[in-house]
């Protein structure tokens, strides 16, 4: 009996190609119709180092990486004992080695605890004398895998034509020997691999994506044209990626000499009238707080792309942590109002980022997309007609409007006409200080409150017109979980196989995090008996921030927090479950 679903996990040190075999997997498996998730881990080092590539292949829709793998390949044990805990073999995986790796290895300690399958395999003696180099070990590996498992074969050798194309015809030939050397290793290997094979039916190809990748194609489908930004891990490819493709639809990027240098040029860009973007990491983030709070004054637009990870300072820059949360929501000096809206997957971040453009040309208010390097840099299937946004563009101010023009006149909704360089009748004073409607400074207490007013009125017609969230599983419901972020793909994969199972679970997870989407959290609330908030923080930042808000329910709220560096489980959620499950039996009933 074949398998739909197929977990692999390839571990070793920089050069060995471990990131090249998951992204030709990855991708081989996206044509040939089937849904991928690839994670990357590696450590902090900017060259060299131990990296992981895990791969989720399967035939049925997905929503988060698997708990433990099926196939796990090793070239050398010690470099995977840096990702001892995170990776984690089935009981009865199926492992490969380098054979001249003679590492004592306890299988139990991986996770192997059932009847593993422990080969020995030599990858350097097969690359070197197939291909002629030992670089080729990955290739080499790939026929291995792609034979044993059920892996599309033709659309890795494309792969591999499409990785070496530009090299010399010698180099893709030798590679080519390496990936048949492999497959015809796998067939000399004298065990029954056939109800471990991948069974499915061949689709459309789809669309394999990084969430970096989608935001930057949200930033063109915006209408963006203008992107600042400094370098800085999990969030560089947003800079990459825009570096390339914007220039092409007449946009430019500057790769600033700072974060702080980077803000301004976005808040500039935007007073200029041009859709403009930056894309940061937490650190990057605390740098911009005085911008923000300028581009808050000035009522300016601005998008920042913020990609968590682990903190405080330097803290974990390869990993994954919903740490940022306090930060983005109430990091300023003074009262400066924004929108925060967070993305729980890859696609999200499209859609995200077009979101966070059209708020903040609507509405003049800086928007920060909260994402994190879990669903930032990992690769993940989709169709490609999904990729489609409404799009809204700056409003020009009417003639009337320029006839007396007061850049801030104070309206019902908190927004006023905006005006860029070159408008006739437009010319206003604009800096961070406090003003009137024609933006003259000002320092009179009833001309600061009547402007706060002004500026904090536009959330609340934000909170009415924009329902970003998602809502999973019984309409009625023993449980309800709450969380954000990249947390819905585990969470959203343990509701679906609780209520498959006859339990009553139900989930809700808010894109909007600010303004608070609070009419749609109640109404979640008294659909459910008992309420879990899980997060990937170690100080609970999303309990206490709902807290501000909401009345959560007493004696029947139940909290999973902890610090990031690995990413939230199924199981880790499924024994949420099964742990409040029997209170919601003896508690409250449900308020209808």
């Amino acid at each position: 009996m074949a398998i739909q679903d197929l977990t692999l996990a390839l571990v070793g040190s920089g050069g060995d190609g471990v990131v090249t075999m998951g992204d030709m997997i990855a991708l081989a498996a996206a044509r040939d119709g089937l849904n991928v998730i690839k994670v990357e881990a590696y450590g902090p080092q900017i060259r060299g180092g131990e990296s992981s590539t895990t791969v989720r292949v399967s035939a049925n829709d997905i929503f988060a990486q698997a708990d433990a793998v099926d196939v796990l390949v090793v070239f050398n044990w010690q470099d995977f004992a840096r990702f001892k805990g995170e990776i984690v073999a089935k009981p009865d995986a199926v492992i490969f080695s380098e054979a001249r790796d003679e590492a004592e290895v306890d299988l139990a300690e991986l996770g192997a605890t059932g009847n593993p399958i422990w080969i020995k395999v030599p990858f350097i003696d097969l690359a070197k004398e197939s291909a002629g180099t030992t670089l080729a070990k990955n290739i080499v590996t790939l026929g291995i895998l792609s034979e044993l498992f059920g892996l599309p074969q033709e659309w890795i050798r494309k792969a591999i034509e499409k990785k070496f194309s530009k090299k010399k015809a010698e180099v893709l030939e030798a590679n080519f020997k390496g990936f048949e050397a492999g497959i015809e290793h796998a067939r000399s290997i004298d065990r029954d691999f056939s109800a471990r094979r991948l069974s499915y039916t061949p689709g459309e190809p789809k669309l394999l994506m990084s969430g970096n990748e989608c935001a930057a194609i949200g930033a063109l489908h915006a209408g963006c044209k203008f992107f600042a930004g400094y370098p800085i891990t999990p969030s560089s490819e947003v800079l990459h990626f825009l570096s390339e493709w914007m220039p092409k639809v007449g946009g430019y990027v500057v790769q600033t000499e700072d974060e702080l240098s980077a803000i301004n040029a976005v808040i500039g860009g935007s007073f200029a009238g041009v859709k403009s973007m930056t894309a940061t990491s937490g650190p990057g983030l605390a740098l911009m707080t005085e911008a923000l709070g300028l581009a808050s004054m000035a009522e300016v637009p601005a998008v920042i792309f913020d990609v968590q990870r682990g903190g405080p300072s330097t803290g974990l820059p390869t990993k994954s942590e919903q740490s940022d949360l306090w930060q983005a929501l109430f990091g300023s000096h003074g009262d400066a109002p924004r929108v925060v809206i967070a993305p729980a997957d890859v696609e999200d971040c499209f859609h995200a980022t077009v979101e966070a453009f059209n708020i903040a040309e609507e509405y003049q208010i800086p928007v920060i997309v909260l994402s994190d390097q879990n669903i930032a840099q990992r690769r993940e299937t989709f169709s490609a007609i999904t990729l489609n946004h409404e799009v809204k563009n700056r409003r020009v101010p009417t003639p009337d409007e320029l006839k007396d023009y007061k850049r801030y006149k104070d309206t019902p909704s908190g927004v006023s006409p905006m005006t860029w360089p070159g408008i006739k009748g437009g010319v206003y004073q604009t800096n961070g200080l406090e003003h009137d409607e024609y933006g003259r400074p000002t320092s009179m207490h009833i001309l600061h409150e009547k402007m706060s007013d002004k500026r904090y009125r536009k959330l609340w017609p934000i909170r009415e017109q924009y329902h970003f969230y998602r809502r999973y599983g019984a309409e009625k419901a023993d449980i309800g979980i709450l969380c954000w972020g990249s947390s819905k793909g585990p969470v959203k994969e343990a509701v679906i196989k609780a209520n498959a199972a006859g339990k009553k679970v139900a989930a809700f997870v808010p894109q909007i995090l600010y303004p608070f989407p609070k009419h749609e959290f109640e109404a979640f609330l008294r659909d459910v008996k008992e309420v879990i908030v899980m997060e990937v923080s170690f100080s609970a930042q999303f309990y206490k921030y709902l807290r501000t808000f909401l009345q959560l329910p007493e004696g029947h709220t139940h909290i999973f927090k902890r610090s990031g560096g690995k990413n939230l489980t199924v199981t880790e959620v499924e024994e949420q479950i099964e742990k409040v499950l029997p209170l919601a039996a003896t508690k409250r009933e449900v308020l209808v």
